[in-house]
């Protein structure tokens, strides 16, 4: 227990959870290169979180699941990070979007429900596909070029969305429309068919297992019972700490690489290994003093949001601060331990490369870095 990573560790129930879940990082970390090499999706990872009940731990205990804390949450998702960043961010966008419909509890509890039964019983997976090349990311308010229009008994989708994370795995997903015939936009809960092709378009610098492909929908149907209201319980966003604690964790693994090679490596013009040269320890220090700092607001964000569920919809700066601060830090550490290694972290052999290209994507989810500092001057000004 003496590892920086267990720092936030509280009770033996954590601990015990954190010590699964390391093992299938372990398993996952050996998977990773193979699958950052081809670009493919590592199927195996998640039939391994199904069968060890990753996918259903932030399920409510009245359909079977753990409920798990959102604090619990960044703990766990820190330690997939560090074995396979891929994995972590896709897998955290399923679990994370169940505890933010769980607080929430914005969708029909009838469809909620049954979502949460599948889960537990099929390993059924979500995740909200709302990206499209012209309109961007979501969370800047463009409206979207899919459009639904009625039909009898629901809805046809039509429409072609980027950025879908976990899209060769998902039997249903949330799709955001436009409606012309009501000039407005909604969400719609869609099982795929043959109205819905996958055009596999992920091929990018990091993060290549994500199977963050392009998904086509050609006259979609929707039931018009899974038309979902967008009303409900704000909560800020706190679910979205999923997003840093990936990249923390990915920060961490570099972090833990370094200092191996720190205390191991001795070339022939030293008696020493490298980790006594005062510049290695200096850089060694910007390290822990970028991870400490980051984590302390991650996990202090976390905390605060499921002990004060009344506060949940004013912590949006607090909670983008965190993201923004875990996410910058993380490109950072990355960049120092690389510096350690020296050249050798540019082989394909060693993980950090991976690492480096991993971590930056973690500018291009949500909340953007502009959007953060914007919230957060916006809150300053407000005050009196």
């Amino acid at each position: 227990m003496n590892r920086l990573i267990d720092q936030y560790i509280r009770s033996g129930e954590q601990e015990e959870r954190a010590r699964k879940v390391e093992e299938l990082a372990a398993r996952f970390a050996e998977r990773a290169p193979q699958h950052d090499r081809e670009g493919s999706f590592p199927f195996e990872n998640f039939a391994d979180l199904r069968e060890a009940g990753y996918l259903k731990l932030t399920v409510p205990r009245e359909f079977g699941g753990d409920e798990i804390s959102l604090y619990e949450l960044v703990l766990l998702q820190e330690r997939l990070g560090y074995g396979d960043g891929s994995t972590a961010l896709a897998v955290g966008w399923h679990v994370g979007q169940i505890l933010h419909l769980r607080t929430t509890r914005k969708w029909p509890e009838d469809v909620f429900a049954d979502l949460c039964r599948s889960i537990v019983k099929d390993g059924t997976m979500i995740n909200t596909f709302a990206s499209e090349a012209a309109s961007g990311s979501p969370s800047r308010g463009g409206r979207p070029e899919t459009t639904a229009v009625a039909a009898d008994g629901g809805w046809r989708i039509t429409g072609r969305k980027t950025f879908s994370t976990l899209s060769p795995i998902l039997d249903r997903f949330v799709v955001s429309a436009y409606l012309p015939d009501e000039e407005c936009t909604a969400d719609f809960l869609v099982r795929r068919s043959d109205r819905v092709t996958l055009v596999e378009t992920w091929d990018t610098l990091g993060m290549r297992a994500t199977g963050s492909h392009d998904i086509v929908l050609d006259g979609a149907f929707a039931d018009k019972n899974m038309r979902l209201p967008g009303k409900g319980g704000d909560d800020g966003g706190g679910w979205l700490l999923h997003i840093p604690a990936c990249y923390t964790g990915i920060a961490l693994a570099a972090r833990d690489f370094a200092l191996e090679f720190a205390r191991t490596y001795q070339p022939n013009s030293l008696s020493e290994p490298i980790a006594s040269l005062p510049s290695v320890k200096h850089s060694i220090g910007e390290m822990e003093v970028l991870l400490r700092s980051a984590r302390t607001i991650l996990y202090a964000a976390a905390d605060r949001w499921d002990r004060d569920p009344d506060y949940r919809a004013a912590m949006k700066p607090d909670l983008g601060l965190a993201k923004y601060v875990a996410t910058n830090n993380a490109i950072r550490v990355v960049d120092l331990a690389m510096r350690i290694v020296g050249g050798t972290s540019l082989s394909r052999k060693l993980p950090l490369e991976r690492y480096y290209r991993d971590v930056r994507a973690g500018l291009h989810n949500p909340p953007m870095d502009s959007s953060v500092l914007q919230n957060l001057a916006v809150s300053a000004l407000a005050e009196r």
